[in-house]
């Protein structure tokens, strides 16, 4: 597959590239454009006009000019400097969806670099050389300054590779492959530097997790409501042409697909309950409000993916222009839009628990057959109400502080690597209150026998109880939920229904 002939790649896509890297190369008609960039950039950097990134200083010494017998040094000397990033690493993967992405940003041609450092970050991945790049340092503007120096940091053989879980001197691995460290040229730091792929790949890896999680959230739903044996009514199809979010009419039609014939909810069609709370009334109007949020993210990532945002731009006519691209307010926004969207399905998810503990509509209290001498699942909910409540304490919007950088040169940054993490530490909550709800579900289900469920929740009972087993009795449930939790993070339980 050629990453540049095409322009529209879409998460999906770049999320399957890394885990078959074997299938990324270049066109021909990518390499020529790039060399045509780089060969534009060594023209400009003869030039005695000062171009700003290319032969002066950067940020605030913008207006320092730098002879041409400093460049190279002008270019290493700004990876060093601006490798100040603190805290844990980052998850290698996010650190090959950046290396991924910087590699598509970088071949559309318009950052004069050198096909030949595009190729070491290609062999890179395809060898499994993942740079060490730490949590914190980024404002989200200017680039993701710090995280992409260290992420480039050992293609000059400074920084480290993981090697398994081990980091391990860059300069070493180098030469376990026989690679010379390569002395940047003219522009080369900068392009490396300046752009928005810690952001991005905090975005790519958390629609990757959300939608399954939302998919996944539907069928716990689901279960839940044939547990407490709620109406399909509010999931009719009339209902919502009538107030037609898309989100909202997925929901709906996957909550009647993961319930069609189902005997158990047949079962009480005419009994006196009049409507149900609003956690499992309302499951479309706020599982879809979410389902919204994602989208938008979805389609402000592909464009991301599809952009070029280092500075200065090298355009085809030979001139730089230095602008903004680099800002990261268009993702930053809605990924904190999409965080509290997605705390959302945690705090309904929750709700639903407790009503399936509360002993209604037949149910045992706390879901257990002696209530009392045991407590049966009754503090899970405790468990969920810490997790949903830490959540809402991620939810400010991280997007609407700016903290002036580079001595009022960047006087307005986005923070929006920081809502990246947040989504990420929210989604890792949502995680365990979802399998949560699929135990406390699940449990729930047994009191409805000798019923059978719909095809799908049947199925996914089935591999739950291969795993856990129904409660008779007060046992350790650490055990239950890290394999519930397990289940979760391994993708393993079936959700798709083809909508």
């Amino acid at each position: 597959m050629s990453i540049i002939k095409r322009n529209n790649f879409s998460f999906t896509d770049v999320v399957s590239l890394i885990e078959s890297p074997d299938k990324i190369y270049l066109s021909d008609a990518a390499k020529s454009k790039v060399l045509k960039s780089c060969n534009l950039v060594k023209k400009l950097s003869n030039e005695k006009e000062a171009i700003y990134g290319i032969n002066t200083g950067f940020g605030p010494l913008c207006t320092k000019k730098i002879s041409v017998g400093e460049i190279e040094l002008l270019q290493e000397n700004l990876l060093l400097s601006h490798a100040v990033g603190v805290g844990e690493p980052i998850d290698p993967f996010i650190s090959k969806i950046m290396l991924l992405c910087k590699i598509i940003s970088l071949s559309k041609g318009y950052s004069g670099i050198r096909l030949e450092i595009i190729e070491r970050l290609i062999y890179f991945l395809q060898n499994d050389l993942t740079p060490v790049v730490p949590k914190q340092g980024s404002v989200g503007a200017s680039g993701d300054l710090a995280p992409l120096s260290h992420l480039f940091l050992p293609l000059i053989g400074m920084g480290y590779f993981w090697k398994k879980k081990e980091k391990v001197p860059a300069d070493l691995i180098l030469k376990e492959h026989k690679l010379e460290a390569f002395k940047l040229q003219a522009k080369e730091g900068l392009a490396l530097i300046n752009g928005t792929q810690f952001i991005l790949a905090h975005a790519i890896q958390g629609l990757s997790k959300l939608n399954y999680i939302f998919d996944l959230a539907d069928l716990a739903a689901a279960m839940t409501l044939e547990g407490f044996q709620g109406s399909i009514a509010p999931f009719k199809k009339e209902l919502h042409d009538l107030r037609p979010y898309n989100g909202t009419r997925k929901v709906a039609d996957r909550m009647l697909m993961l319930l069609k014939n189902s005997e158990n909810t047949k079962s009480h069609i005419n009994c006196e309950r009049v409507q149900d709370p609003y956690s499992i009334r309302c499951i479309p109007q706020v599982h879809g409000a979410s389902r919204n949020a994602l989208n938008h993210l979805k389609e402000l990532v592909q464009i991301e993916i599809n952009s070029v945002t280092d500075n200065p731009i090298i355009l085809e006519d030979g001139s730089a222009i230095s602008g903004g691209n680099f800002h990261g307010q268009p993702l930053a926004l809605a990924i904190d839009y999409l965080t509290v969207a997605a705390s959302e399905i945690g705090n309904i998810s929750d709700r639903r628990i407790y009503l399936l503990l509360e002993g209604l509509h037949g149910l045992p209290a706390m879901l257990c057959e002696k209530p009392g001498l045991n407590s049966g699942l009754m503090v899970t909910q405790y468990t969920t109400a810490a997790l949903v409540s830490e959540n809402k304490s991620m939810c400010f919007p991280v997007s609407s502080d700016s903290i002036p950088t580079g001595m009022g040169q960047e006087d307005h940054v986005s923070m929006g690597s920081i809502s990246g993490r947040k989504l990420l530490q929210v989604i890792n909550n949502i995680e365990k209150i979802i399998a949560l709800e699929l135990l406390n579900a699940s449990q729930a289900l047994e009191f409805r026998r000798p019923n059978n469920f719909s095809p799908m929740i049947e199925s996914n009972l089935s591999l739950i109880r291969k795993h856990v087993k129904k409660l008779e009795s007060d046992r350790l449930l650490n055990h239950d939920i890290e394999k519930m939790i397990e289940l979760v993070k391994n993708k393993l339980i079936k959700v798709n229904l083809d909508l």
